[in-house]
């Protein structure tokens, strides 16, 4: 036989591909995109524009009671659209007193509390970590029942809108 008849000459028998490389791949990469695929939630929270506030075409239709957190640049007032201003915390070193405005919409909601929309009103150029902040202190509370701390609902339905000058 000559050279070149012996490497043209097709191999005899059958040859098995070896996947074993591959299994072992997928036996690491399955679990780990398992476990990082809970990390990958994202949280999405519903705004609304704020209700219209023209008044009654009917003057025996009631006004609406509705709630409001106003953020200018020098303060935070909490007013009502039927009594007008109900609080007001001026800005302490920089910061607003988030903790103070969640204080006084838990005493609002031990007073009404069928009520479940608010309404932020932002001046302009107020930041967004600002708004963030807002809609966390009206939304939810912590609160201490029987050694633990669980988040109460406060005024989940929020809507956002300019701040009247």
């Amino acid at each position: 036989m000559s050279r070149l008849q012996r490497m043209r000459r097709p191999l005899r028998g059958d040859t098995d591909i070896n996947i074993t490389a591959f299994l072992n791949l997928m036996v690491i990469l399955v679990p780990f995109l398992l476990i990082t695929a809970v990390f990958s939630h994202m949280t999405i929270l519903e705004l609304n524009l704020p209700p219209n506030q023209k008044a009654p075409d009917n003057p025996d239709q009631k006004k609406e009671r509705n709630f409001e957190l106003i953020i200018r640049n020098n303060e935070i007032v909490v007013s009502d659209t039927l009594g007008g201003p109900i609080r007001s915390f001026s800005k302490v070193s920089g910061k607003y007193d988030m903790k103070a405005v969640t204080d006084i919409l838990v005493k609002i909601k031990a007073q009404f509390p069928e009520k479940q929309n608010i309404t932020i009103l932002l001046e302009p150029k107020i930041p967004y970590e600002v708004l963030v902040e807002a809609m966390d202190a009206s939304r939810v509370v912590d609160v201490v029942e029987a050694g633990s701390v669980v988040q109460k609902e406060l005024f989940p339905i929020i809507s956002i809108g300019d701040a009247p000058s």
